[in-house]
């Protein structure tokens, strides 16, 4: 259930495209908030504001703020342009963006009879954390290129939640950021991961996507109860529109869970039973015992994926220069090196799709 509470903006910490975050008086003491503009306006020190602050309570690790839901003394005005498509929708604060497939759109002929992603690499990760190293793998070997993010609605639905995203957006890294299904808040929207995979070719003239959930994944510890289920979706989108998916796993060092440590069981139920077309699967040259066993776990997904083995040297320098911090459950690239190790792999190789 909610959390309720009404504070007073005592002191605006930092903004990004989107997003504002606040230190906010409450009862209890201060808090750390975080408001979204195009929702509810710009908080303003002095502002009263209503939170929900069931996150907080529940200290949960990336979504760790008390949300603004409203400053009822001075809300925004009404939205003045185009736009149908309703987004979270039927909750409190669902809201109108133009998507790039509605008929009011500029790119709606574009994308009326699309049916392809012209051989375009799709990257598919299961964690919104595979983003930046992903791309660090991308960029090391084929700098110049057009990537754009294709975002799933599994964990934040507001795109402006992501502060890596707002800083690989404005460092082009990223020529744009396309929210599909309830997410919302990019730089295109898109009702489906099909129009989105689309509208990044066709609209953002990407030459690879990203697919990945939010920040913010739901796991209950379950085999089938986790939002990375979407990731073998992902890879069928891909595959229907004539793209090429590539398959980042999901591979740890330093998770204390056993079933993450290794390939973790999300990918293997997620490429090995959710993903119904081919995908070529990248495994990483890791050294040692651990990247042996790291091949043995892979090696269950061959029966309809095709293996891809992908040498790992100079990943840890191109992770090193990374435009933002590396950061996947509260562990940052040294401590779990293998990882983001894996992620950029995944990014080597499809930049080989490339040449």
């Amino acid at each position: 259930m909610i959390r309720w509470r009404k504070g007073e903006v005592v002191r605006v910490r930092r903004e990004w495209p989107g997003a504002v975050e606040l230190d906010v008086a409450v009862a209890e003491g201060e808090c750390r908030a975080l408001a979204y503009p195009p929702l509810v306006g710009r908080p303003e020190v002095g502002d009263t504001v209503l939170l929900n602050t069931t996150a907080l309570a529940m200290g949960l690790g990336t979504g760790g703020y008390a949300m603004v839901v409203a400053v009822p003394d001075r809300l925004p005005q009404d939205p003045s342009g185009p736009g149908h498509l309703v987004k979270a929708r039927y909750t409190p604060l669902q809201a109108t963006v133009l998507g790039a497939d509605e008929q009011g759109s500029p790119h709606h002929e574009a994308l009326r009879e699309a049916d392809s992603v012209d051989g375009m690499p799709v990257v598919v990760a299961d964690l919104h954390s595979a983003l930046p190293a992903i791309l660090c793998g991308l960029y090391a070997d084929s700098p110049g290129i057009r990537v754009a993010y294709v975002m799933q609605d599994g964990g934040a639905l507001p795109a402006w939640f992501s502060m890596s995203c707002a800083t690989l957006r404005e460092r082009d890294w990223l020529c744009g950021v396309v929210t599909t299904g309830q997410s919302f808040g990019g730089d295109v929207e898109a009702v489906t991961l099909h129009t989105g995979l689309l509208a990044a070719r066709h609209v953002l003239g990407a030459d690879v996507a990203v697919v990945a959930q939010g920040p913010g994944n739901l796991g209950t510890g379950t085999r089938w109860g986790f939002s990375g289920v979407a990731a073998g979706e992902a890879v069928n989108a891909a595959a229907v529109l004539a793209g090429r998916p590539v398959a980042a796993l999901r591979v740890s060092e330093g998770d204390r869970r056993e079933r993450h440590v290794g390939v973790s069981h999300h990918s293997l139920t997620a490429y090995g039973r959710v993903a119904l077309a081919p995908a070529q699967v990248v495994v990483p040259d890791l050294p040692g015992e651990f990247g042996a066993t790291v091949r043995e776990q892979a090696a269950a997904l061959a029966t309809h994926h095709e293996i891809v083995t992908v040498p790992v040297d100079g990943l840890h320098e191109a992770l090193k220069a990374s435009l933002v911090r590396l950061s996947t459950m509260g562990r940052g690239l040294e401590e779990d090196l293998a990882y983001f190790v894996t992620s950029a792999a995944a990014g080597r190789h499809a930049a080989s799709l490339l040449s």
